[in-house]
């Protein structure tokens, strides 16, 4: 059976600091729940713990066979690895063994040394022995099966790629695929719907719904979680509770929970208010007249096996951000685009944006959405055409990958005092924004949800009147969503941003869809625009 059991689980950062702890929750067999909260509190860790990646603290795992895992960064952050290791690494353990060691072995088999050599092809026909018996050639097949269907070609073809030639998309769709499709009885997937545009989203949705494996997974947008689970598991206050419904309840559920758990603590405190005071007025009442003293030291004990007891859980601490985009004026004209091409990617397009709009650059993965940001950002990108900035307009952009070269190295506290030039305007800043207990924490340690809001902070310091957002909601968690889309409601400026997020999307005035085959089409209105993705215009 494919249950998943988590009972009082604890893990603290290896300095110390408890991230959680008393997490619980039960999922039943075929059961499929998102894990939400708040960024930095522990959810991608709680995945890693489940699926022992990480040794937990405290409590314990119970499942009813086989965990595999998606992680949030999957095929990043090592430029040599292959598409094949890629592939390899979400394995079954016995089988990414013998895999590693095959590809080991067989390099050394080029060994100088003659006995070396010879060693390593004795090492390299155990592990191939090792591959066959445990299923490596049933497996390729898979593989094989897999990049035909999410890259177009065969395992042959694209096994010896880097991985990161493929678009972050295709690398979670592949993975996604394979871990569906393989024995595992759950499956973990720590954001799968990052970089997957909105018919990659609709057909995780369906993967999902579809599958009967027991699924717990990591996401951040809103019409994803409606779509695709039928329970929430949120990971709050230290501990963790189940919402045992579909999200589109979750909301106000999570609302009514908040307010019985104030409403007990509130009774609570009362309560130990009025044994306090009876004690009180009873050990008053007892100087005077002994017949009090046996009742006052019956109150006595009554109240401290009261207070020993404990409170109640008080009700989570709000964590959604404050933000505060100002903005400023400009010229009416922001932007003026004069039959501006991309090599290669997009087709002259002659058009204005201006003061005040709000334009959304969609369209399909690898469409060159992130090159016209970075186009009009400023950067050296080879294209045809003209852009013409308008006078008074300051660009600040938002990275799609919050990969700040500028920020390597440096705490929260040093790049936001860099913008301030105050410590307690830093550290109130920090507040608002949730990042006030990581002030000390470097950059490159940063949870994506945390650096995502650090990144926002900078900007709304900044005061740019024209913001460029390369997909801003991909690692913010729900209620840092909805407060960065309140803000850019009153934000006074100009917003042209690229986001698969149809939640966001709604938000925007009007839209460019880019399409694989370079050409811009112009939507007007978010309804039309999303018609328009789900029916995978501009496609392949």
């Amino acid at each position: 059976m494919s249950h998943l059991h988590v009972t009082d689980l604890a893990y603290a950062h290896p300095g110390g600091d408890l991230l959680f702890s008393g997490a619980s929750f039960r999922l039943k067999p075929g059961q499929h729940a998102a894990l939400v909260g708040a960024n930095g509190v522990g959810k991608t860790t709680l995945l890693k713990v489940v699926a022992g990646v990480l040794a937990a603290d405290g409590g314990e795992v119970a499942a009813g066979g086989r965990i595999a895992m998606m992680p949030q960064d999957v095929g990043v952050g090592d430029e040599d690895r292959t598409v094949r290791e890629l592939l390899l690494s979400v394995a079954d353990a016995p089988l990414r063994d013998a895999g590693t060691r095959m590809a080991q072995h067989e390099l050394e088999t080029t060994d100088p040394d003659p006995e070396a050599a010879a060693r390593a092809g004795m090492a390299f026909a155990e592990a191939i022995d090792d591959w066959g018996r445990g299923g490596g050639y049933e497996l390729e097949a898979q593989w094989d099966a897999a990049c035909r269907r999410v890259v177009g070609a065969g395992l042959s073809e694209v096994g010896d790629r880097p991985a990161v030639t493929l678009s972050g998309g295709e690398r979670k769709r592949l993975v996604l695929d394979l871990l569906l499709a393989s024995d595992a009885a759950i499956v973990l997937l720590d954001e799968p719907d990052n970089f997957l545009d909105i018919p990659g989203k609709r057909a995780l949705e369906a993967a999902v719904r579809g599958s009967r494996k027991t699924i717990l997974m990591i996401s951040h947008d809103r019409e994803v979680l409606s779509a695709a689970v039928d329970s929430i598991v949120t990971l709050e206050a230290g501990g963790a509770w189940v919402h045992g419904d579909a999200y589109g309840t979750y909301p106000e559920a999570r609302e009514a929970r908040r307010r019985r758990m104030g409403d007990r603590l509130k009774q609570w405190k009362e309560e130990e208010r009025r044994l306090r005071d009876y004690v009180r007025i009873l050990k008053e009442r007892a100087r005077y007249s002994p017949d009090f003293a046996k009742k006052a030291d019956a109150a006595e004990t009554r109240w401290k096996r009261f207070v020993d007891a404990g409170p109640p859980p008080a009700p989570a601490v709000d964590h959604a951000i404050t933000v505060r985009l100002r903005g400023g004026d400009s010229a009416r004209r922001v932007l003026d685009l004069r039959a501006l091409g991309i090599d290669d990617l997009m087709r002259p397009l002659t058009d204005e944006v201006h003061f005040g709009e709000r334009v959304g650059l969609i369209g399909p993965n690898g469409s060159g959405k992130t090159h016209l940001v970075r186009l009009i950002a400023g950067e050296d990108v080879p294209h045809s055409g003209a852009l013409v900035q308008g006078p008074r307009v300051s660009v600040g952009v938002f990275s799609q990958l919050n990969a700040r070269t500028d920020f390597a190295g440096r705490t929260c506290l040093e790049i936001v005092h860099e913008r301030t030039a105050d410590h307690q305007r830093a550290m109130g800043a920090l507040a608002r924004y949730g990042l006030v207990d990581a002030h000390d924490r470097a950059y490159d340690v940063l949870s994506g949800g945390q650096k995502a809001r650090l990144e926002i902070l900078c900007l709304e310091l900044e005061g740019h009147n024209l913001l460029l957002l390369d997909e801003p909601t991909d690692n913010l968690d729900i209620d840092s969503c909805a407060a960065l889309e309140q803000a850019l409601e009153g934000f006074e400026g100009t917003v042209v941003a690229v986001s698969h997020d149809r939640a966001f999307l709604r938000g925007l005035d009007r839209f460019w869809l880019l399409g694989h085959d370079g050409r811009v089409r112009a939507l007007g209105s978010p309804d039309e625009a999303i018609a328009a993705l789900e029916q995978g215009v501009g496609a392949r």
